[in-house]
């Protein structure tokens, strides 16, 4: 059987912590942030859970964790 291989995109885009749940970067933080609140840009800072429905799809693109 040969390895599994790792779904490269996937891996640029998703961590997973240490306890298995998967997480990502926020949208809309990448240009035109001038017509952005100060806090609406503050809150895209912090990364934040994937959701259950995705969550099984992105542990199978990354199966080496």
């Amino acid at each position: 059987m040969p390895k599994m291989k790792t779904h490269r995109g996937a891996a640029k885009r998703f961590k997973t912590t240490a306890s298995g749940k998967v997480i990502r970067s926020k949208s809309n933080k990448q240009h035109i942030l001038t017509s952005k609140s100060t806090k609406r840009k503050r809150g895209l800072r912090q990364q934040t859970e994937i959701s259950s429905a995705d969550a099984r799809r992105v542990q199978r693109m990354l199966p080496n964790g």
